[in-house]
Parts: C-alpha cells; sequence; structure tokens
C-alpha cells in the first residue's frame, strides 16, 4: 500500500500506557523516525488509554468511553500511529465492533480504524522506507509480538529496516512468532503458565547469543526483561524503534549488553 499524500501528511502518535510511564524514550524514537519519512508529528494531549484492559476483562461499557475519547483526541489527523502493535490492533480492528451498535459513533470508529497504523508497518508500508541511516555495532534477536504480527501482519518489515542499521547483525532465535507469555492481563490471571512460557522465550533469546534484544511491544519487552534479570542473563533489552531511530544513549531496558 502506498498512502504518500501531497505535501507533509499529518500524524497523531498514540504514545501508549507503557511509553508514556515506563519508556518515553521510545516515543522520542518515533517522532524521530516518522519526521525523518516526512511526517508532521503532533501528540494530542487530551489521549488516554487505548482502552483494551478494560475490553479484554470484560468490561465494554469503559472500553467504549475511551474508545470515544481516543478518536476525538486524534480527529483531523491523516494518520495515527502507535510504537505498538498491540494497541494498534485494539484500535484498529476492534474500536469498530466495540461501537458498532453506537449510531452517533459506528461511522467515526470505522473511519478511524482505517487510519490506524502501527509504527514500523506505518514506515514501511506506508512512506515507504527502505533503509536507515543508524548505527549498531552488535548482535541481536527479534521477538515478533503476537498482536503484531497475527493481527497486523508485521513480520519482514521491521527485519527490512534492521538489515539496513550499520554493523548490526541479526541473528534470528528459535520460535520467534511464540508467544512470551505477557498477553496483557494474562499474566496477572495466569502466572504460572505466563512465567513456563517466557521461560521457554528467554532460553531461545540466549541461545542466539546476543548483545540485544529487540521487539516491536514494550509489553513483551518488559516482560522478557524481567525474566531475564531475574535469570542473571546480561543480555540488553531494547524497542525496535531506539535502534531504528539510533537513540541508543538511554540505558536498555534490561542488561548490561549495548
Amino acid at each position: 500500500m502506498n498512502g504518500l499524500l501531497p505535501g507533509k501528511p499529518r500524524v497523531g502518535l498514540f504514545v501508549t500506557c507503557l511509553v508514556d510511564l515506563m519508556r518515553p524514550s521510545v516515543g522520542f524514537a518515533a517522532v524521530k523516525l516518522l519526521e525523518q519519512a516526512g511526517c508532521s508529528v503532533e501528540v494530542p494531549v487530551t489521549q488516554t488509554c487505548c482502552g483494551q484492559p478494560a475490553y479484554n476483562t470484560g468490561d465494554r461499557k469503559d472500553a467504549a468511553a475511551l474508545a470515544r475519547q481516543t478518536i476525538s483526541a486524534f480527529e483531523g489527523f491523516d494518520y495515527v500511529v502507535a510504537p505498538s502493535g498491540s494497541c494498534a490492533g485494539m484500535l484498529k480492528l476492534h474500536y469498530p465492533a466495540l461501537l458498532s451498535d453506537d449510531p452517533e459513533w459506528a461511522g467515526k470508529a470505522k473511519a478511524f480504524a482505517e487510519r490506524v497504523y502501527e509504527l514500523i508497518s506505518f514506515l514501511v508500508d506506508v512512506r515507504g522506507v527502505e533503509t536507515v541511516d543508524a548505527e549498531f555495532q552488535g548482535r541481536v534477536t527479534y521477538h515478533d509480538s503476537c498482536s503484531g504480527l497475527r493481527e497486523l501482519g508485521i513480520k519482514d518489515q521491521p527485519r527490512r529496516l534492521l538489515a539496513s542499521v550499520k554493523g548490526l547483525e541479526l541473528a534470528e532465535m528459535t520460535d520467534s512468532e511464540v508467544c512470551c507469555g505477557f498477553g496483557r492481563t494474562f499474566a496477572v490471571k495466569y502466572p504460572d503458565i505466563s512465567n513456563a512460557m517466557v521461560e521457554k522465550k528467554t532460553a531461545n533469546v540466549a541461545a542466539t547469543d546476543p548483545d540485544l534484544l529487540l521487539a516491536g511491544d514494550l509489553g513483551c519487552l518488559l516482560n522478557i526483561a524481567g525474566k531475564l534479570k531475574r535469570e542473571g542473563r546480561q543480555i540488553a533489552v531494547r524497542h525496535v524503534a531506539e535502534v531504528l531511530a539510533g537513540e541508543i544513549s538511554d540505558p536498555p531496558i534490561a542488561g548490561l549488553g549495548k
């Protein structure tokens, strides 16, 4: 898909709760990448949570209220971009169904969803970005988040951009597409199962002997990083946007690697 618009497209950045509260550097990296791709970027101050926790636990009333707030906050933008497949999936795939019975908001939700993209997918599939001007001297491995892969079809896009990073060696882990055990509220509801899943994930990560683990969803990264730390593994963890933007001066999420 080629979504090039005349002039600079106006992009509203949906920051996500985890990025806002836990890793703001991902948001700054996203802005840098979007501006390098020729976009005008704004961060609406009235945005809130996408409503996914409420939605996943059956609280449709509060989820719908948050959906209306989000749609209103991003009115007028050409695109809405999120550095998270999980949140982008909620905005793009679940808002229309959530508000389908509301005559006032059903059409708005559908139109909004058509403008929503995950960050890396937007750069590659819409803006046609093929390379980035970044450098990372080291070996990395990549985890595919469930929502990004299964809901939005994000697989090759981050790898294509990582291939252009100077000095970076990508070592694919076994079962990169298998869930890390986070699963939004799944990790809280089923901690024993979640721990068994992330234990397999960290073993696969470590088997590639990487300096750095990358992914496109902060929830996955925080979950895997926590397990790596408990296991005493010194593998650094970052959001893929940080490396692609060349923004790696901040300490990694976990580990003492690069």
